[in-house]
């Protein structure tokens, strides 16, 4: 990570029934407490579908994927669904890595993930 980049970009929208959550930058243990933040600031507001637009992550580490694992239990817990889209080759990698692609639901793009 660049010397100086502890912060991350977090735009959130919404559209009816969808939360979206766009992150922007590299996630990792000084930026994740930013993600938990806007991830829970859209939980409240209790929505059918949280999507997380994962397209300018550059990079994630294993806060990142605890934050994501995080969201994902708090979303089933209020019967939210949480959808992944557009992973990069990288980032998507390190889920696979963790297996953890095999519990999150994961689209390529934007558009089919208010679909999935």
């Amino acid at each position: 990570m660049p010397a100086g980049a502890d912060t991350v970009e977090i735009r959130e929208s919404d559209r009816p029934g969808v939360a979206v959550v766009v992150p922007k930058g590299d996630i990792d243990m000084s930026c994740s407490p930013q993600l938990r933040d806007a991830l829970r600031r859209v939980q409240d507001k209790r929505p059918a579908r949280i999507v997380v637009d994962l397209a300018s992550v550059r990079y994630m580490d294993s806060s990142g994927l605890a934050t994501l694992v995080e969201a994902m239990k708090n979303a089933k817990q209020h019967q939210t669904r949480l959808v992944l889209c557009a992973m990069n080759d990288k980032v998507l990698a390190i889920f696979e890595i963790a297996r953890l692609h095999q519990y999150f639901v994961i689209s390529d793009s934007l558009d089919q993930a208010y679909e999935a």
